[in-house]
């Protein structure tokens, strides 16, 4: 049934981008943000937990748990170290996958050659 959940949450994710590329002049860059800051917002009302849970992979896997893990980091800094920590410690959770995505798209950009 996970599966199944994973599925069905990162469709509706995709939908939801879509119908916004196509009827927005809004670029995909504008639209990561969107899902970002939505990840957080949905963190911050409780919300995007109950979704990992349901639909597990299909809810960690998009850029919407980034804003997620943002805000989680965020809340454990502040909680520890105050206004400061809130800044120092907003990276902790998230800075795996943004070191993968860095090195990843190097050695990507090393093996392929872009099209003029």
């Amino acid at each position: 049934m996970i599966f199944l959940n994973a599925f069905l949450l990162s469709g509706v994710f995709c939908l939801i981008a879509q119908i916004i590329l196509d009827n927005t002049k809004l670029t995909p860059g504008h639209i990561t943000s969107i899902f970002t800051v939505l990840g957080a917002v949905l963190s911050f009302l409780g919300i995007y937990p109950k979704l990992i849970s349901w639909a597990g992979a299909g809810a960690t896997v998009q850029i919407s748990n980034f804003g997620h893990m943002l805000y989680l980091s965020a809340v454990e800094g502040f909680h520890e170290m105050g206004i400061l920590g809130f800044f120092s410690g907003l990276l902790v959770k998230s800075s795996a996958a943004i070191t993968a995505a860095v090195v990843i798209a190097f050695v990507f950009s090393l093996v392929f050659k872009p099209k003029n």
